[in-house]
């Protein structure tokens, strides 16, 4: 059984097929894979191109409650789904998000599921994989290279030093490199300025790649970037620069999608990687568009719980893309919703039923959320060996008595014959009709307002605060012409409210707003709130330690 074996140990067991069979399955000819390695390849563009007009298949979201310690595993049974769809006759294709190397040696870990419901090769996912994010860095990083050569040289554009907002990434955890001091070291240096770091994931060259459908529109997003400002407070642009080219370049092959599989090898897209938290925590729309093209159903996650991964997905990508998704799958455990209804870490392996449906209110709150933006929603209980019956049907009873459903999976256990009772659920919905998908707020709606709208329809706030700074820093681009784009909220991923430690429901909490960016390429406003840092830090005890090499030269410890 899968409980005595770790998931490492599993994924390198798998008996995978040629990368080119599982491309023939989609109808992908050889040809316009490009293979790396025997297990995984990218999609050629011109094949991509080449499949626009087909009619889309049906889009399916898999999101989640609020994350705990004790874990909901949404990507698992993202991966789960996909599986059991193939298993029930369906096409299916999974799309997920790339990995970052700072949850893989911080405390979260991997990102390719768990158990018997992997994407594999689990190991090169979890790390370099096929280079994506190394190159999303290096052309984040010459833009920023670019900026202060230009000030170097005579500055020519006028920009104001003290207003560069193009911050420096990598990807990597690393606290220290939150806010910097650059040039040092006199005359040949350049002008010393302050500078930091956030993680590649929160790079907007990131969001760009996730967002963009082609070569040429990912080089207009990139040139849109906005670096710096001038004395005057006009933009200063990527493009001013004339570094769009040069980014384009270096992203050539990372915008084409990842085709890898499942254990059980059905094929599954991994292509970019933005956190929930901090972005907008949802694959690329190349990948998934290519996906709607190939198969009956695609099966797709969004980072974190709904109040974060589905709110973004919904209003910014699938707003963006003109996606329209057929029906949801809202994840949870019986051990998330004990602790949400109180109950410590330690003691999660107790039946409580009590406690299950206090946390039940978290759950609840997702389902009304995701039921706003007018897809149908199904709950997947991700099962534990310690869930016992009475907890399961306390679940079952209180979806039922939100007018949804809740079914039973077994996939971390059992691969796809554990989750055949969710896959029909799904097609159920999706073949039904019932979504009347729309996002929450209109296009014209003013920013403050849409982060409003947020905090009060989602979060169930009392209001966002802001400073008058900020508020009139929305105005200007509004009045810049701006003030159609969606808003990505980067908020504590733990709670409802920007308290990490306010678990379960909270109502009537203030949301503070302390600093919003604007992400001119991506096509979105940041607004950063509360404690919540776009360069995370390591725990106490990092993942890391515990990952080596074995005598064999196999990688041990991924998670």
């Amino acid at each position: 059984m899968s409980e005595f074996k770790s998931d490492i140990e599993i994924a390198r067991a798998a008996d995978k097929k040629p990368i080119q069979e599982i491309g023939l399955r989609l109808g992908i000819p050889p040809e316009h894979l490009l293979p790396y390695g025997h297990d995984k390849a990218k999609i050629s563009a011109e094949f991509i191109a080449s499949q626009r007009g087909r009619k889309d298949g049906k889009l399916i979201l898999v999101t989640a409650i609020n994350p705990t310690p004790a874990g909901e595993g949404k990507t698992t049974t993202t991966v789960g789904l996909g599986d059991g769809l193939n298993r029930i006759g369906k096409k299916a294709v999974v799309c997920i998000r790339e990995a970052s190397l700072g949850p893989n040696f911080g405390a979260k870990g991997g990102a390719a599921g768990g158990g018997y419901a992997q994407v594999v090769p689990m190991d090169d996912m979890n790390l370099h994989f096929t280079g994506d994010f190394h190159a999303i860095t290096t052309a984040h990083n010459l833009l920023s290279a670019l900026i202060d050569n230009h000030i170097y040289w005579g500055n020519a554009l006028g920009i104001d030093v003290r207003r560069v907002t193009w911050r420096r990434v990598m990807d990597m955890n690393d606290r220290a490199l939150r806010h910097i001091v650059v040039s040092l070291g006199g005359v040949a240096n350049g002008f010393p300025r302050e500078a930091g770091f956030d993680i590649t994931v929160a790079s907007e060259v990131m969001a760009i790649l996730c967002l963009s459908t082609d070569l040429k529109d990912l080089q207009r997003r990139l040139g849109d970037i906005i670096v710096a400002y001038r004395r005057d407070r006009t933009p200063v642009y990527a493009r001013d620069l004339k570094a769009d080219g040069a980014m384009a370049v270096l992203l050539k092959d990372a915008m084409q999608p990842n085709l890898v599989q499942t254990l059980e090898n059905s094929p599954a897209m991994v292509h970019g990687g933005p956190f929930a938290n901090i972005a907008h925590g949802c694959n690329s729309v190349v990948a998934t568009s290519t996906a709607l093209k190939l198969a009956d159903y695609v099966v797709t996650e969004a980072g974190f719980g709904a109040d974060l991964g589905a709110e973004k997905f919904f209003d910014i990508k699938c707003r963006k893309a003109g996606l329209k998704p057929a029906a949801a799958v809202i994840v949870a455990t019986v051990r998330a919703l004990k602790m949400n209804g109180g109950v410590k870490k330690e003691d999660l392996g107790r039946q409580d039923v009590e406690a299950v449906k206090r946390g039940c209110a978290n759950l609840g709150r997702h389902i009304e959320n995701v039921k706003q933006f007018g897809v149908p929603a199904v709950v997947a209980i991700n099962h534990f060996n310690s869930d016992t019956d009475a907890e399961i049907e306390a679940v079952k009873d209180f979806v039922a008595a939100q007018g949804s459903e809740a079914v039973l999976c077994r996939h971390w256990a059992l691969g796809s014959a554990g989750i055949e009772d969710l896959a029909r659920k799904v097609v159920e919905l999706a073949e039904s009709g019932a979504s009347q998908f729309s996002p929450l707020y209109p296009d014209d709606m003013k920013l403050f307002d849409k982060i409003n709208t947020i905090v009060k329809r989602i979060y169930r706030g009392n209001e966002a605060i802001a400073d008058k700074s900020i508020r009139d820093q929305l105005h200007g681009w509004e009045a810049a012409g701006y003030g159609n784009l969606p808003v990505c909220m980067a908020k504590t991923q733990y709670s409802f409210s920007t308290d990490p430690n306010l678990r379960g429901a909270p109502t009537g909490h203030t949301v503070p707003v302390r600093e919003v960016r604007l992400a001119a390429g991506a096509g979105f406003v940041v607004a950063i709130c509360g404690e919540i840092m776009t360069m995370p830090g390591l725990p106490s005890v990092p993942s890391s330690e515990k990952i080596f090499l074995n005598d064999d030269g196999d990688i041990e410890g991924l998670s």
